[in-house]
C-alpha cells in the first residue's frame, strides 16, 4: 500500500562517477534533494547514553498544544492520520469505505499480544505521550512541530496501534513506572522510546534515565534506529 511505502521511507543516496559528471545546475539540484537526516543505528546502551539529562517541567501543558489527528501523509485519500496508522499496521487489510470508514481487518497490539478485529478497540498510542513530550522540550516548539509530533509518520515507533485497555493504562507515564504488560514487548518498547527521544531532541529525567540504563543492560541485543525528525 501507499501509506506503508511512505512510513518510515528511507534516503536512497546517488553515487557519482568522474566519467560522468552532472552540470553544475544539476550538481546544486541533487545536493538540495540529497538534504535529508542521516540514519542513526546504535546498540540500546549506546543509544540510552545519548539522552541529554534534565529536570521535566509541565506548566502550561494542554493535550490542545498538539494538533491531531490531522490529514495524514495523503490527504487526497481521505483518511486521517489515526486511520493512516491502522492501514499501515494491519497484519489482516480493513475494508476501506468512503470517508476512510474502516471495518474488518485485524491487528496485533504488541503491548499486549492481543489480536483485535475492530478498529475502533484499537488507540493509537504516541510511543512517548504528548504530555511527557511537552516535560521533555517540546514546550519550547512552535504549534507547526508539535503538530508534526503528534501526527509523526516518518518513523514507525512514534505512532503505534494497540490496544485501548493498554493505552489507557500508559497515560502519560514514562518506562520508570509504567511498561507493557507482555514481558516480551520490554525490549522492543524501551529501543521505541529511546529512539523517539532521540529523533526529536527530547530529554529524559532522572528516574527516567536511570529505568532506561536498567533495561538497556537487560536488552544487549536490541539495536536502536532512528532519523532526526526534519
Amino acid at each position: 500500500m501507499i501509506i506503508n511505502l511512505l512510513r518510515g521511507a528511507t534516503a536512497f543516496y546517488l553515487a557519482l562517477t568522474p566519467l560522468a559528471l552532472p552540470s553544475p545546475a544539476a550538481m546544486a539540484a541533487t545536493m538540495t534533494a540529497a538534504v535529508v537526516p542521516v540514519p542513526e543505528v546504535l546498540p540500546l546502551e549506546d543509544a540510552v547514553g545519548k539522552l541529554p539529562v534534565a529536570d521535566e517541567d509541565r506548566t502550561g501543558y494542554t493535550r490542545d498544544s498538539f494538533r491531531h489527528w490531522n490529514t495524514g501523509l495523503a490527504p487526497a485519500d481521505g483518511c486521517n492520520t489515526r486511520n493512516e496508522v491502522l492501514l499501515a499496521e494491519a497484519v489482516q487489510d480493513p475494508t476501506v469505505a468512503a470517508g476512510c470508514r474502516l471495518s474488518g481487518g485485524k491487528w496485533l497490539s504488541y503491548y499486549d499480544n492481543v489480536e483485535v478485529i475492530e478498529a475502533g478497540k484499537l488507540d493509537i498510542d504516541h510511543m512517548v505521550p504528548l504530555a511527557e513530550a511537552w516535560d521533555s522540550g517540546a514546550s519550547a516548539w512552535d504549534a507547526k512541530r508539535r503538530e508534526a509530533y503528534a501526527n509523526d509518520q516518518g518513523a514507525a515507533a512514534s505512532l503505534v496501534a494497540v490496544t485501548a485497555r493498554t493505552n489507557r493504562s500508559k497515560a502519560d507515564q514514562d518506562p520508570a513506572t509504567w511498561m507493557p504488560p507482555l514481558p516480551d514487548a520490554h525490549c522492543r518498547y524501551i529501543g521505541e522510546w529511546t529512539a523517539t527521544k532521540l529523533r526529536w531532541g527530547l530529554t529524559v529525567d532522572q528516574t527516567e534515565a536511570e529505568a532506561l540504563k536498567v533495561y538497556a543492560e537487560a536488552c544487549e541485543t536490541t539495536i536502536v534506529h532512528y532519523n532526526p525528525a526534519p
